[in-house]
């Protein structure tokens, strides 16, 4: 099982160079913390917040999954290049219709630096 690397806050760390590390890997995932049962809700997964990644042939994000709990909900892949060569930030909007209470965990994988996981996000289903 590859190493899970997971955001840190970074405005607790010092060195610029670490803070840009684990600010353009990290995933982030943006929704209402509340849906209603059987309704299509938006599921935003964003990686890099004030940092951009970079989108080069051997260096991009692969994919981002979003999960809640062990259930793969959603996943979309990247060729190099989505981002027409230039550095930013990879965002997807997904679509889902929760059933029940959603604990909502995003995955993305760099190619060079490997798989990063997102703080997790609770929805209350009614």
């Amino acid at each position: 099982m590859p190493k899970i690397n997971k955001y840190a806050d970074i405005s607790e760390i010092e060195r610029e160079s670490k803070k840009d590390y684990i600010d353009r890997h990290s995933a982030f995932v943006h929704c209402e913390n509340s849906a209603k049962k059987g309704e299509k809700m938006t599921v935003k997964v964003k990686v890099g917040d004030a940092y951009t990644h970079p989108d080069d042939f051997d260096h991009y994000i692969k994919y981002v999954q979003l999960w809640s709990g062990e259930t793969l909900l959603a996943e979309t892949n990247f060729p190099p290049g989505t981002l027409g060569n230039q550095a930013g930030n990879v965002e997807v909007d997904f679509y889902i219709v929760p059933q029940r209470k959603l604990k909502l965990v995003a995955m993305a994988y760099c190619t060079k630096h490997g798989l990063w996981q997102s703080d997790e996000v609770v929805v209350e289903v009614a």
